[in-house]
């Protein structure tokens, strides 16, 4: 059976990083855009590695820009605005698509593995539904990501999970975390 450890990525750097590296960590893998209006998604993102990195729990954060240009600097630009801003220490990584033809294997798998079950229930969800049907409208069958922030939870034989859209609350996310401890 396939894992998240039979991927191999790019650091911010452009070096390949085997996520067997990992093994026996639990991983929080995200998505992420520096202009979206998920971005304050860093803080608890910083405050929960920062308080649970020492049990072995990773956040591997993959910049990308298909959602409305919403990222559209270079990988040290991104990393200079999320340490600046947030103090973002976990690892960043090369930005990437999540969708398309081109979309990382990575998280083709990941989707794959967890697929989108909605942004939840309201108002402001049915909207982000809508704009993100349109923006995805392009990628097909292969719009496996439907927004910036989406985040999975693999747990330490590098399975995936959980699935936690950006409208999902970050105390939620943290509990999911904690609990997979």
């Amino acid at each position: 059976m396939k894992t998240v450890y039979d991927f191999t990525v790019k650091d911010r750097k452009g070096n390949d990083v085997s996520l067997s590296d990992y093994k026996g960590k639990l991983l929080l893998i995200v998505n992420t855009a520096t202009g979206c209006g998920f971005t304050p998604h860093y803080e608890p993102l910083e405050a929960m590695y920062r308080d649970l990195r020492d049990k072995d729990f990773e956040i591997l954060d993959f910049p990308c820009n298909q959602f409305a240009n919403q990222a559209p600097g270079d990988e040290e630009e991104i990393h200079n605005f999320c340490t600046l801003k947030f103090g973002a220490d976990f690892p960043q990584f090369k930005k990437i698509n999540v969708n398309g033809e081109d979309a990382d294997p990575l998280f083709a798998f990941l989707a794959t593995e967890k697929p989108f079950e909605g942004f939840g229930k309201g108002l402001k969800n049915k909207a982000l539904n809508k704009f993100a049907d349109m923006n995805n409208k392009a990628f097909g069958d292969k719009a496996y990501i439907k927004w910036n922030f989406t985040k999975f939870l693999v747990d330490r034989e590098g399975k995936v999970i959980a699935r936690f859209e950006p409208t999902v609350d970050m105390k939620d996310v943290r509990k999911a975390v904690e609990e997979a401890l």
